[in-house]
């Protein structure tokens, strides 16, 4: 499938899913506002989130797909499928009975997850409750990911690409109808997670079956080709997660700030993980079979060039979005958060925070490309290594930020660590002559750097004119609506006068 097809294929469906994933966090923030509760839910979501985003956005799909998809373009459909039915069957019980251990050891863990919650007794076994009913999400999510990566590899990226927005369809439900079934919101939402959980697997397994690669669940054997799987994901687990680990080392440490220090992050990064999704995820998910198929057959030329496309295309979309974000935080975080329990003061906290998030927005992306290329070649030992220094990078910067500028600190400590990452990432490539920096490049960025200065200069300079914080909410969202807009004129058109164009390039 032509990359920038695949990419707006899973852009598509993700930005549908964030802009439900926005719905639900403008719901929330009305309902829970900035507290306790939000706090405990908070670190009951990212729990098993944190181990979704290892096995189904990194170092499941880096280790699974290209062994299946290689198996599947030497060997036929039934050789893949016997490979996919026993890697299936093999996590299916591991996840089980993780589960289990977890909902066991679930009130010892939590003062390791959420320190801080220690000194409110209430927040922390809320943050028990939450957490014993969404965990099993991870067992759904992650044998959803097996799915989906059966299906990209057969060139069938919308299904996988349309489940998440299931997940927030169940959760926008449980935010609207929580007063109907008697039931308080925290706990309604918990069990919103574990539900859609279920939906999505058997949402993508009734596709597989449509595809005739229906999977059956076996005893669990450790074949040779399982065990090859598995040495690819374990190390690829934290080459592929390094973000994930930064804002699980960030939830650690904001417990033990103030009240509200947890839902400001969380907030936060939802909204800047919009444009991360959907170019982040989208360019990962449709750039690894065919750099795997390249690397594979030997074809170095393009792979670099499916490489430096991507790479393009990332910084393209994420430089100018990581500028917007930063220049109108406070207006976007008003406008969508700004209601019913989550005050002011709550909206000032947060805008700084999406701001020190968004710094680290092209970084992410193209951290994206770089370790996909890796992957592709099953190189999973290099990322892990990178992955360590970025790890401990974040974790002294977060100790000496945070004590400046609290929960804003620590999401600029997260950034920071993005840009070291994908920077060892690059330089390591290079080094390898499995990455180029072309004039062509270099041009391509001034570009990309001068167009979105000059849309934030026009946007600030706008700003200065209009109040800060409109008291009708009809003007606050023609404000905040015609910033984006001018925006997005500014950066589009200029880039149509000077090269810039995203869309044309695949």
């Amino acid at each position: 499938m032509h990359l920038i097809k695949a990419v707006t294929t899973v852009g598509s469906y993700t930005a549908l899913s964030r802009i439900l994933g926005l719905v639900r966090e403008i719901l929330m923030s009305y309902v829970l506002g900035a507290g306790l509760v939000t706090d405990a839910f908070v670190v009951a979501f990212k729990f098993p989130n944190f181990f979704r985003r290892f096995f189904a956005e990194g170092a499941f799909n880096a280790a699974f797909v290209p062994q299946f998809a290689g198996r599947l373009a030497e060997k036929g459909t039934d050789s893949a499928r016997d490979l996919a039915e026993h890697v299936f069957s093999v996590m299916a019980w591991f996840l089980f009975a993780f589960v289990i251990l977890v909902e066991l050891a679930a009130p010892q863990l939590m003062p390791f997850l959420a320190p801080g919650f220690v000194t409110t007794p209430e927040r922390l076994e809320l943050a028990v409750q939450f957490t014993r009913i969404t965990f099993p999400y991870i067992l759904f999510i992650s044998l959803s990911a097996l799915l989906a990566g059966v299906l990209n590899s057969l060139d069938r990226f919308a299904a996988a690409a349309a489940a998440p927005i299931l997940l927030n369809i169940m959760m926008i439900g449980s935010l609207l109808l929580f007063p109907t079934i008697n039931m308080e919101p925290g706990f309604a939402l918990s069990a919103s997670v574990f539900l859609a959980g279920i939906v999505q697997f058997v949402w993508l397994y009734w596709i597989c079956k449509k595809a005739k690669v229906s999977l059956a669940l076996k005893i669990p054997v450790l074949t040779e080709d399982v065990r090859k799987v598995l040495r690819l994901m374990i190390p690829g687990t934290i080459g592929a997660g390094v973000m994930q680990i930064n804002l699980l080392v960030d939830m650690i440490l904001a417990s033990l700030l103030p009240s509200g220090s947890l839902s400001y992050l969380y907030y936060a990064d939802r909204l800047n993980q919009l444009p991360l999704s959907i170019f982040g995820v989208a360019i990962g998910t449709a750039l690894l079979p065919p750099l795997s198929k390249y690397w594979r057959q030997n074809e170095v030329d393009k792979a670099l060039a499916t490489q430096s496309s991507a790479l393009e295309l990332g910084l393209q979309l994420t430089v100018p979005a990581a500028v917007g974000l930063v220049v109108l935080s406070f207006p976007l975080i008003n406008l969508i958060f700004g209601h019913g329990h989550f005050t002011i003061m709550d909206v000032e906290a947060t805008a700084p925070t999406l701001a020190a998030f968004a710094l680290g927005l092209p970084a992410y992306v193209s951290g994206k490309v770089f370790s996909t290329t890796y992957f592709a070649q099953q190189d999973t030992k290099t990322p892990v290594k990178v992955a360590i220094v970025a790890v401990i990078s974040n974790f002294i910067l977060n100790l000496i930020l945070m004590q400046y500028f609290q929960h804003v600190g620590m999401a600029l400590a997260t950034s920071i660590s993005a840009w070291i990452n994908v920077s060892l990432l690059a330089i390591l490539l290079k080094r390898k002559q499995q990455f180029v920096f072309s004039k062509l490049f270099f041009k391509m960025f001034f570009k990309v750097v001068l167009l979105s200065a000059l849309m934030a200069g026009v946007l600030i300079l706008c700003q200065s004119y209009f109040p800060r914080s409109p008291e009708s909410l009809t003007v606050q969202i023609i404000l905040t609506l015609g910033y984006v807009f001018l925006g997005g004129i500014i950066y589009l058109g200029g880039g149509c006068l000077i090269g810039v164009t995203p869309w044309r390039r695949g």
